[in-house]
């Protein structure tokens, strides 16, 4: 394998985990597909997270001005699922911290615990595991920078769009997969509901 792993072979590992399941799923903002994909079912394996996440840190060093900025980077996510892919790129990068958001109940807005806050003019590089809608990551954007922060890039596992995937232009976005699934609107347009294949509904 490469020093960073190619899209054949992190689709193959995401495969042989779980984490990436072909079928028919539907999604909680409506949006049916013929993949689903769960991150952390490959992560749960120590040396398939390293190994992802250390691909990941690589092309991370190769922008000279992320290099550059090592030394001061946080490292931070939108949430607990993510937390084996930021501690995992923290550790390779050796950047300076690492820190994640919450949120308390489903819907509420996404929060630092109590007394983590961001620093003024702080480099902040925003990573998870996967980037779908962006929902997440584009609230994180948000709450550091209204604590002061600048975010200087974002970095995934797997990219996987959807037709409402927000669009972080014009940062830099560093990811080992990108997955084009088929998308549908509703249940109404879904070949897959009109050809009668049993549906699973998803939490995320």
């Amino acid at each position: 394998m490469e020093l960073v792993p190619s899209q054949q072979d992190v689709v193959s590992i995401l495969r042989q985990t779980g984490a990436l399941r072909e079928g028919h799923f539907e999604y909680p903002n409506g949006l049916h597909a013929n993949e689903y994909l769960q991150v952390p079912l490959a992560m749960r394996h120590c040396q398939t997270a390293k190994m992802l996440s250390v691909g990941l840190t690589r092309l991370l060093r190769a922008n000279s001005e992320i290099r550059a900025m090592i030394p001061e980077l946080s490292i931070v996510g939108p949430g607990t699922g993510g937390l084996p892919v930021l501690y995992g790129v923290c550790e390779a990068l050796r950047a300076n911290q690492v820190y994640w958001a919450e949120r308390e109940v489903g819907g509420a807005p996404l929060r630092f615990r109590q007394y983590i806050n961001v620093t003024p003019g702080e480099k902040v590089l925003l990573v998870d595991d996967i980037l779908r809608s962006g929902r997440n990551l584009a609230e994180l954007k948000k709450l550091v920078e209204d604590g002061g922060g600048e975010v200087v890039g974002l970095g995934v596992i797997v990219y996987q769009p959807t037709p409402k995937t927000i669009t972080f232009d014009p940062l830099p976005l560093y990811y080992l997969a990108r997955l084009e699934g088929l998308y549908y609107k509703d249940e109404a347009s879904c070949e897959l509901c009109r050809s009668k294949t049993p549906v699973e509904k998803v939490w995320v």
